[in-house]
């Protein structure tokens, strides 16, 4: 018999195409003439697929029961490994999952050489490593998982689990390393040594969450830009919507803002649509714009709906930070830092940047200095430039609460430049405006005015109101301790109420009848007078001062 002729073998070949849709009407059809548990299993893959979360239930397990009636343990494991998956990102039933989880592993019991055991280590490497926070286990299994699949000729298998080795070392603070497996793992997956796409999935979307971990977003960027790339050739909608989060984080590093936020809300849609417990991911990234964007109650109603994501953990207790409520951020960050434990430094970074901050603010210069500290020795480890920058930053602000302005601008003056470097003119803003107040201190107004005025053009051009004003009021502030709001003239008082309007200048001419060449001199004179980079900065300057 032809695959012609064969509905589950012209089933098989069209699910090597990525015609979902057409694999799923052949296994029915071959389902109809006799149900088999090859024909569900292959059913409930293009279910799974199609985003038909019932389809894959009800054929997986109609698959499981056949697999253990015809006395197949291997094919009954294999199943019930899916069916972990399911559950988890269908319906968030993780004790469904774990039933599922042991039962796959006492059928295995016994096939240790087997590829399929080799799938469970995986599982139980990924639970080790994201719930239990142990990168060791995590790593063992991996290295274990990859083995197997190089004895059986599993590559999928052989891949993924050189990928989990990676995610873990990295995420044990061994980068290089990590990022060397995580590199070929990804190259092998997206260049077709791998079959089974959902593997390649799974090998893209730990490559660029190490990425994030360490917060090398040129790497991110890139590995992003070949998933999607391959996503749109495959028309894999369930790994789109999570490339599509990830590339987000990128974005909003990136301080692409827009493109950040509509690649979230097509992420956020189909998640909800179908994979529910998957989108608090995509809602704690949007809380996070929404956080720099200066929206903080459209972002604690994200974080919120996020629950217990660990961006989301994080993103409370910087809105708690950002409302002057510093204790309560400290106290939700050391919450976190113990239940994260001491094996993953590349998950406490961030929660020790902002544990940095709030115990200073609250007035713990110890626990402060001690986060200071940790922070340090990590940023030193990891080696990456955004996290020194993130290092210097903490410890330039810890100094500054101190009083010691002089070695605050020594260490802020690090912060900006590789932030600076790193392509993330949100950090850089904010760092400036740090500087800019311990540059004060010391007596040298005039450099504190140049870099506010740099934060104010950024913030503006961002979209983040809120730092906007704050550098706008640190500008007057500046200016009035200078002798007081620079005079302007009434045209001139003229010309910025019709810049902040957003008019061009030729607009501003044929509305004051004046010729452009009038016009641009005129805009010319009041940035210099008000020692502002750019129109934008004098719109913000304008509502901030009630010029309007």
């Amino acid at each position: 018999m032809t695959a012609s002729t064969d509905p589950l073998a012209a089933g098989a070949q069209a699910l090597q195409r990525g015609a979902w849709e057409e694999a799923r009407t052949h296994f029915q059809s071959s389902l109809a003439a006799g149900e088999t548990p090859q024909a569900l299993e292959q059913l409930g893959l293009a279910a799974w697929w199609l985003d038909d979360a019932a389809l894959t239930f009800d054929a997986r397990e109609r698959a499981f029961r056949l697999y253990r009636e015809h006395d197949d343990p291997l094919g009954a494991a294999r199943v019930a490994l899916w069916l972990v998956w399911d559950y988890l990102a269908f319906r968030g039933d993780t004790a469904v999952a774990s039933g599922w989880l042991e039962r796959a592993r006492r059928l295995l019991a016994g096939h240790e050489a087997r590829p399929e055991y080799g799938w469970l280590l995986l599982r139980d490497g990924e639970v080790a490593l994201f719930r239990g926070h142990d990168p060791t286990t995590a790593r063992d299994h991996g290295v274990r998982a990859a083995a197997l699949g190089r004895a059986t000729g599993d590559r999928g298998l052989e891949f993924t689990g050189l990928a989990l080795e990676g995610l873990a070392r990295v995420s044990a603070g061994d980068v290089a390393a990590g990022m060397r497996c995580l590199d070929e793992a990804t190259a092998a997956a997206t260049g077709g040594e791998v079959k089974e796409l959902h593997t390649v999935g799974v090998v893209c979307c730990w490559q660029i969450f190490a990425c994030e971990r360490v917060r090398d977003y040129d790497r991110a960027a890139q590995w992003c830009a070949r998933v999607q790339e391959f996503t749109k050739r495959w028309r894999l909608r369930p790994l789109s919507a999570i490339c599509r989060t990830q590339y987000a984080g990128v974005l909003i590093w990136r301080g692409e803002w827009a493109d950040a936020e509509a690649e979230l809300a097509v992420a956020t849609r189909d998640f909800e649509q179908v994979r529910p417990p998957l989108a608090a991911q995509a809602l704690a990234r949007l809380g996070e714009l929404r956080l720099r964007q200066g929206r903080l109650e459209d972002a604690e109603r994200l974080f919120s709906a996020a629950g217990a994501q660990p961006l989301a953990r994080l993103g409370q207790a910087a809105l708690a930070l950002e409302r002057g409520a510093a204790a309560d951020a400290a106290a939700e960050l050391e919450r976190f830092l113990a239940q994260v434990g001491d094996t993953e430094p590349t998950m406490r970074a961030g929660a020790l940047e902002l544990a940095v901050r709030a115990h200073a603010a609250s007035g713990d210069v110890a626990a402060a200095e001690r986060a200071r500290d940790e922070l340090g020795r990590i940023a030193q480890a990891l080696g990456t430039t955004p996290l020194a920058a993130s290092a210097a930053a903490a410890e330039g602000a810890l100094l500054r609460q101190r009083g010691d302005a002089a070695g605050a601008v020594s260490r802020l003056e690090v912060a900006v430049a590789g932030y600076e470097a790193s392509g993330a003119p949100f950090e850089t803003a904010r760092a400036r405006l740090e500087l800019a107040d311990a540059l004060a201190q010391t007596g040298r107004a005039a450099a504190a005015a140049r870099q506010a005025r740099q934060a104010l053009e950024t913030f503006t051009a961002l979209g983040a109101e809120r730092d906007a004003r704050r550098a706008q009021e640190k500008i007057a502030a500046g200016s009035k301790r200078a002798g007081g709001r620079p005079k302007l003239t009434g045209r001139e008082l003229e010309v910025l109420r019709l810049v902040a309007q957003g008019l061009s200048n030729p607009d501003i001419a044929a509305r004051l009848r004046l010729s452009d060449h009038t016009v641009k001199r005129h805009v010319a004179n009041l940035l210099t007078k008000l020692r502002l980079p750019t129109r934008a900065a004098a719109a913000a300057y304008a509502a901030t001062q009630g010029l309007l």
